[in-house]
């Protein structure tokens, strides 16, 4: 049986309690030491290594990881606009979401809050970790409705997660909206920062000194085109990160993820030139959508895909499959009925996507 639940809009009730991050820590977490690697007790430069019993003939993979990625942090910091220290950097930013509830959520006690539709892994975390959630819907254009939310000063509410640019709508949040909730909640606001690199609008790093219960979750695979390496990024007050730190396994990103990261973050003009590329075709994409009688809506995108509804999602996206082309039907998810989620590709798969359209409609 699934432990999450969808409450009925109620007065919104603000909690004016001051942060406290020792009393957000889960008691055994505040109280456990944690594992120290080979890795860990000695850094820096040496001729011979003999603390980790590794293989010591090289493979080239011979040897343990750097445990904290020392170098894509110092690559990525300036980037950002944080220190090494306000980074956690893991196996995709799924690990953060896992560490996160872990950290802060006691097991069939407490209970986070997500809104609907978003990503999955949100729920499927909580739930693995047997952790409530408490499912709110976004209004009709796919933004917060405070008044949907229940009193913020409930000791159970641990986390609150919030995608923007959201998946499957592709539309940042209100930013005011987020930030009263930062301003109101004495627990933790995530705010799912993966497709951030698309939009003009600012990231919420920007805002991290002013918030302490912030933590903003970015991502290698969509702008810098590293999906297959499984890097995530999530950036927070050095405070949270240590708790993460803590509670992490021990070489969670490997050498070659580490090695491929620093080689992209010496490279950045090829990510903006990738994401220029994108939104280029986003637009062309996004007017051939609505030009096809098929299509009843193309919502807004600040993402690299967008969300069109139309008269048959299944039947199109069956059709679409039967050729080869490969769409998502999003229409089982909740305010997405008859709804395809249609990533932007290459010029050339954008064209055979856009012909193929053509010839159902015809």
């Amino acid at each position: 049986m699934s432990n999450q639940i969808y409450i009925r809009p109620q007065e919104y009730m603000p909690s004016n309690a001051t942060f406290d991050l020792n009393a957000l820590v889960r008691d055994n977490v505040r109280r456990m030491k944690p594992y120290s690697s080979a890795r860990d007790e000695f850094s820096g430069e040496a001729e011979v290594f003999l603390d980790a019993n590794e293989n010591p003939y090289p493979s080239p993979f011979n040897r343990y990881p750097d445990p904290l990625q020392s170098e894509v942090k110092r690559l990525l910091s300036p980037l950002k606009g944080v220190t090494p220290e306000q980074t956690f950097l893991g196996n995709g930013s799924d690990e953060a979401i896992d560490l996160l509830i872990r950290a802060f959520c006691e097991p069939n006690r407490d209970s986070i809050i997500i809104t609907e539709p978003t990503y999955g892994m949100y729920s499927v975390c909580a739930n693995v970790n047997a952790v409530r959630t408490i499912s709110l819907t976004l209004d009709q254009n796919f933004d917060l409705d405070l008044s949907l939310f229940p009193a913020l000063n409930d000791p159970s509410l641990k986390l609150i997660f919030l995608c923007s640019p959201n998946n499957p709508s592709a539309n940042l949040l209100n930013r005011e909206r987020i930030i009263q909730l930062l301003e109101q909640f004495q627990g933790l606001v995530v705010v799912d920062e993966a497709y951030i690199d698309f939009t003009t609008a600012p990231s919420f790093t920007t805002e991290l000194s002013k918030y302490p219960n912030l933590v903003i979750l970015q991502t290698f695979s969509k702008a810098w085109g590293l999906a297959g390496l499984r890097l995530g990024m999530c950036f927070a007050s050095k405070e949270i990160i240590a708790v993460l730190n803590k509670i992490k396994y021990p070489y969670n990103v490997n050498i070659k993820t580490q090695e491929l990261a620093v080689e992209a973050l010496s490279n950045k003009d090829q990510k903006d030139r990738w994401v220029k590329e994108i939104l280029q075709e986003r637009t062309r994409l996004i007017e051939a959508l609505q030009g096809l009688t098929i299509t009843q809506k193309v919502y807004p995108s600040d993402a690299n895909f967008v969300l069109v509804k139309v008269t048959d999602a299944p039947g199109i996206y069956k059709r679409l499959m039967n050729i080869g082309i490969i769409v998502r039907d999003r229409s089982n998810v909740r305010l997405c009925d008859n709804c395809l989620r249609i990533t932007v590709g290459t010029q050339r798969e954008n064209d055979k996507l856009i012909d193929a359209l053509k010839q159902i409609v015809s």
